[in-house]
């Protein structure tokens, strides 16, 4: 497949076209812009008809998503992270699960490269209690767009994409996977679900609780999340996202001697994490 050199943001642009996205709806912010911007200039979403528009504000943007999902297609909405506070209603939990093939993009920014503030949105998605993906490089970011809609409609669900402005903002080949056709139009199964009467909300919430194990399973059996294993057991490490990759640069031959436990889908992979804690003396979460 044609290889090329994109922004982190680009990567996940491309993936939402390849993977047979129907729609995205965004609002702008840096370091989320390039991802919407990419869609809305590409040649190829056009003749996919692909619809990309920039919405009123955050919580318009995923009502928007949430709807097309509605009619089976799959959707994408991006911001950065302080968007995620503005995005409301749509984003609880009751409110959420049972909806396939939504992607929700959020851009953090440490160090406040363009931002009034730092956040850390996986504690969102911990609190919306649904899974979350978070890219170690451009490929997997790539690739993740692709599993991230899987996901979704298997576990009937919205998925939660998470990457910060290092990642977002620079670049690295991608190979691309065979463009998949979008989703035929379907009605929903049940569209009562939708409704959210508390008597719904409460059925609703109750079948997202039971609904945890099964996103544990998937962090842990999906290949995303890895123990790689170490001689020197003095020492065991916990990485997530980029910071893996600010790991693996402080050894020359590309290998570490510790044990490792690299995090990119959450919930937490625990079983890795037991499987750490009792082989080693000492914990480093980085």
């Amino acid at each position: 497949m044609q290889k090329l050199l994109l922004l982190g943001d680009e990567a996940i642009a491309q993936g939402f076209i390849d993977a047979g996205g129907s729609a995205i709806n965004s609002y702008p912010g840096t370091p989320s812009t390039q991802i919407t911007e990419y869609v809305m200039k590409s040649k190829e979403a056009k003749e996919k008809g692909i619809v990309a528009n920039w919405c009123a504000n955050e919580k318009t943007a995923l009502e928007a998503s949430i709807g097309v999902s509605y009619a089976g297609k799959r959707a994408m909405t991006c911001m950065k992270h302080v968007g995620l506070n503005v995005a409301g209603d749509p984003f609880m939990n009751a409110a959420i699960i049972g909806t396939k093939g939504v992607l929700i993009v959020v851009a953090d920014d440490p160090s406040m490269f363009s931002s009034q503030d730092e956040q850390d949105s996986r504690f969102y998605g911990h609190w919306a209690m649904i899974p979350m993906l978070e890219p170690s490089n451009q490929q997997e970011a790539y690739d993740m767009v692709h599993f991230g809609y899987e996901l979704s409609e298997t576990l009937s669900t919205p998925v939660l994409y998470r990457i910060p402005t290092r990642l977002a903002h620079s670049r690295a080949g991608i190979v691309r996977r065979e463009p998949k056709a979008q989703n035929e139009i379907t009605f929903p199964q049940n569209p009562k679900q939708f409704v959210l009467l508390p008597a719904n909300a409460k059925v609703q919430y109750r079948t997202l609780i039971e609904k945890q194990a099964e996103f544990t399973k998937s962090s842990e059996e999906s290949g995303y999340n890895k123990y790689i294993d170490g001689s020197d057991k003095k020492l065991g490490i916990i990485t997530t996202g980029i910071a893996y990759n600010y790991l693996m640069e402080n050894f020359k031959d590309g290998k570490c001697p510790h044990p490792i436990v690299k995090i990119t889908q959450y919930p937490l992979p625990y079983s890795f994490l037991n499987k750490l804690y009792e082989e080693c003396d000492e914990i480093l979460v980085l």
